[in-house]
């Protein structure tokens, strides 16, 4: 009898060890709370290859406590992907992207990277500080883009997972060496990806330098709220917190002008699709070819509040924008060229849009614009949060 009541004992022990292990290969909640288990946030660490140069490159997956992952590589500190739910739940990635890293290489449109020194545009890539005049790197129509030949986009950082009060996160470091892109001052620079369990993805960025320099950093993510791939975002409507924005030259570097929206195709204080005045004959749309223009957000400066909405109806997915900084770049996709992304997607002209979260375009220029000199005994920070969400 003995002998029976311990090989019933015995069958128990190994059937529920084998549920549990099939309900952690599908990712379910383990009730000894395993790491890599859905129902405990977590960050995973491996490797993304090595770049043409040898350096290796990690990626980091971000899962939170509902499963929904976010993954970043070191090279760029690139946003590879990130999951969040349709109305009903369901998953799907919603930025555009490569799965190697010789792509990433060979990328001309900054996808999910975060980009500087200077995000954005400096004028014939010149700039005068403290009587000194700096040369840059012109690499767009005669002036600067994005931190120049290698901007942040194209250099591996040091990254550190870790879980703080049950919320996954990345803390990525870069050190900006004097002269390096042309830019004075020794410039290290962090930024934290955190992951929360909302489908909140912030990014704290925090930077100091010895040397007086001009710093505007942004992350370049491209967004499909139908999901990566899935068609065009013409549809999408969007909503901008900004009653003004700054018209640009043909060269888009801007006038120096902070002009109404309202009355132009720029007007988005109310939700508008993309794509229903996007081939307005307005001279600013033309020389854009579409959205490529800065708004100057509603706001008080420094505080941490919304610039932009974007709601897709066929998937019922909503992205929230927070941000610290003065303006926000809306960029329509406009020359993403058909390149093979992710699973063998294809990413056509208007397949994605960016919301870069910013200073002005050439502030070093326009001293009517905010600020963007760092000093030595000065810290910069910034926050940026992609919030999303769904409605019915």
């Amino acid at each position: 009898m003995l002998d029976h009541k311990k090989r019933t004992r015995t069958l128990i022990s190994i059937a529920l060890a084998l549920v549990f292990a099939t309900l952690a290969s599908q990712g379910a909640v383990n009730a000894l709370g395993c790491t890599g288990c859905r129902g405990k946030a977590h960050v995973d660490k491996q490797s993304f290859g090595t770049t043409a140069d040898g350096v290796a490159v990690d990626l980091y997956t971000l899962t939170n406590r509902h499963g929904a992952k976010v993954k970043i590589i070191t090279y760029g500190a690139r946003v590879v992907s990130i999951e969040a739910p349709d109305r009903t739940g369901k998953l799907a990635d919603v930025v555009l992207g490569y799965d190697d890293i010789a792509a990433y290489e060979k990328d001309t449109s900054y996808q999910g990277a975060i980009v500087g020194r200077y995000g954005n545009r400096i004028a014939a890539g010149k700039f005068t500080l403290d009587g000194v005049t700096y040369s840059l790197a012109t690499n767009n129509n005669g002036n600067h883009l994005h931190g120049g030949l290698k901007g942040f986009d194209k250099v591996v950082w040091i990254g550190k997972g870790s879980v703080v009060a049950g919320t996954a996160r990345l803390r990525l470091t870069y050190l900006s060496k004097d002269q390096e892109e042309g830019y004075p001052g020794n410039l290290r620079l962090s930024v934290t990806y955190i992951w929360t369990n909302t489908n909140g993805l912030r990014m704290d960025y925090v930077a100091t330098t010895d040397k007086a320099t001009v710093l505007n950093v942004t992350n370049h993510a491209y967004f499909n709220l139908s999901g990566a791939g899935n068609g065009d975002i013409l549809g999408t409507k969007l909503r901008i917190n900004a009653a003004r924005f700054t018209p640009t030259n043909d060269t888009s570097i801007p006038l120096g002008e902070l002009r109404p929206v309202k009355g132009t195709p720029l007007d988005f204080t109310l939700a508008t699709p993309i794509g229903a005045r996007i081939e307005d004959k307005y001279e600013q749309i033309v020389s854009g070819n579409g959205y490529d223009h800065n708004f100057v957000l509603n706001k008080t400066a420094g505080a941490l509040s919304l610039a932009a909405e974007a709601y897709e109806s066929s998937s019922g997915r909503l992205l929230r924008i927070m941000t610290t900084e003065p303006g926000v770049q809306f960029y329509s996709g406009n020359f993403l060229n058909g390149a093979t992304g992710k699973q063998s997607q294809t990413y056509p002209r208007r397949s994605g849009f960016c919301l870069e979260t910013q200073h002005f375009p050439d502030s070093p220029n326009k001293p009517k614009f905010p600020t963007t000199v760092l000093r030595p005994g000065r810290r910069y920070t910034q926050t940026t949060i992609y919030q999303f969400s769904t409605r019915k």
